[in-house]
């Protein structure tokens, strides 16, 4: 049965690349009818933050991506927190010292960075220089019974060479001499990364192991460390970095790369799911707009490229905004909320109406508020330059008391009758196109762009149109 698992660290806000991971993970599972699991690695206790747990369990739920398996969510493979695990990890490392695959090294920080600095200066690769690596049995009993403070090392190969089989990249090979004996145990007593997620891939049955390709490098060791157990390896699938424009690493110095920054900012979770899954990946044509349940149908981990993907923010932009203009209005009016003041929503219609009027022109969430402001707005700003010089022309006075008499006789004011009245202000007036229409935008919105003038009038009412007008002449006769 297919197994995958998203184990990030409670270190943070959940970083876009990480939201791919999980993604890719998740519809590779879908897909083969299998598990998503999600396991919490937080055997790093000093880069631990509160609440970093919890906001990552509901941000997967705010993208549709909800585990099978993990904290708060049951499994039969639990505890799904590794710091709830420590005996386990334990156990294993001295399974590994009885068998003389694992060392105690009693090497101080003070002698690995001296070591570390003369590598360098002579231009090696830093690495430990297994200096512990063969120390006697009575040396290493005596320096326990002393409680001396040790670490415990996996032994890796001295010569030879590791191969890892990659379901994208095929076949990788890395030579003895790049491995180094990787810590497995720290001083803390708390496993590295390297021992823990081979214990619990294990336990946990974990088919797949589908992640970044930073940890590519790693993964000799980790296939060692499953020969060294004799237990079956998972097969591995290492995914192409995120890239920013400039094919640098996506990183916090060029722009957002938390989630929870982008759902602030008010982009969709489908849109934002749909625009992580083909970084990386397509389907083999020209379509981009996917649903969760077409991902999970179309996906092939093999077709996943070795190239990093560029996070293009333009591409984001866009694809929201489809989604923001296909959706369901009523669907859009709950979504938008969070991201108005109250008195924008107290009539649910009036703020229907202003959406369906101004969505074609959002981007995000966040922009609905500026958009709709002038629906809303009990005094409109003419101060602007543009708006001055619109409203202080002969022509634009003419045309807005001119219309403000003809619509004052009115008892009802709707689209048509207000383009019938436009057409006879223009005849009165010897006005027409822009001459005619763009003092009537600025008097009512205070700009020179925006949605149509009609569906503005439609929303305001007669009594606001008139107040409006009336506020525009005012102010060009100033």
């Amino acid at each position: 049965m297919v197994r995958t698992r998203f184990a990030p660290s409670p270190t943070g806000y959940l970083h876009v690349g990480g939201l791919r991971t999980a993604l890719y993970n998740y519809i590779f599972a879908r897909k083969h009818h299998g598990s998503f699991v999600l396991r919490i690695e937080d055997t790093d206790q000093e880069r631990k933050v509160e609440g970093a747990i919890e906001n990552l369990i509901e941000t997967l739920k705010w993208t549709g991506i909800i585990p099978d398996e993990g904290p708060g969510f049951g499994g039969d493979y639990g505890p799904y927190i590794q710091s709830e695990r420590l005996e386990l990890y334990r156990r294993h490392a001295e399974i590994l010292l009885e068998k003389e695959l694992a060392y105690y090294c009693f090497c101080s920080q003070e002698r690995l960075e001296r070591l570390r600095q003369e590598q360098i200066a002579k231009k090696q690769p830093p690495r430990y220089d297994n200096h512990c690596r063969n120390l006697p049995a009575d040396e290493v009993k005596r320096k326990l019974q002393s409680r001396e403070k040790f670490v415990i090392r996996m032994k890796t190969p001295l010569q030879g060479s590791v191969e890892v089989r990659d379901l994208i990249r095929g076949k990788v090979s890395f030579s003895a001499d790049v491995l180094d004996d990787q810590i497995l145990i720290k001083s803390d007593g708390f496993p590295t990364y390297h021992l823990a997620n081979v214990v619990d891939d294990h336990f946990m049955k974990i088919s797949h192991v589908i992640r970044g390709e930073e940890w590519l490098p790693s993964t000799p060791k980790h296939v060692l460390l499953y020969e060294y157990f004799n237990w079956k390896s998972p097969e591995f699938a290492h995914l192409p970095l995120l890239l920013n424009p400039d094919r640098s690493k996506l990183s916090k110095r060029h722009g957002d790369v938390a989630v929870e920054s982008y759902r602030q900012k008010g982009y969709l979770a489908e849109a934002l799911i749909n625009f992580l899954a083909l970084l990386g990946w397509n389907p083999g044509t020209d379509r981009e707009i996917f649903t969760l349940g077409e991902l999970i149908e179309l996906f092939s981990v093999e077709k996943v490229s070795k190239a990093g993907a560029v996070f293009n923010l333009g591409k984001l932009n866009w694809m929201n905004s489809v989604y923001i203009r296909s959706m369901d209005i009523n669907r859009l009016v709950e979504l938008a909320k969070p991201f108005v003041p109250q008195h924008f929503y107290a009539d649910e219609n009036k703020f229907k109406e202003v959406l369906s009027i101004i969505r074609d022109g959002l981007t995000t969430l966040s922009e609905i508020e500026e958009k709709a402001a002038l629906f809303y707005a009990k005094q409109i700003d003419y101060s602007t330059r543009e708006a001055i010089n619109i409203l202080r022309k002969e022509s634009a006075r003419k045309v807005l008391s001119t219309l403000l008499e003809n619509l004052s006789g009115l008892k009802k004011l709707d689209g048509r009758v207000f383009i019938e009245v436009m057409r006879k202000t223009g005849m009165e007036t010897s006005c027409k196109g822009t001459e005619l229409w763009m003092p009537v935008r600025v008097a009512l919105t205070g700009q020179i762009h925006g949605p149509e003038i009609v569906k503005i009038v439609e929303v305001l009412g007669r009594e606001e149109v008139l107040l409006r007008l009336e506020e525009a002449i005012k102010y060009a006769d100033e």
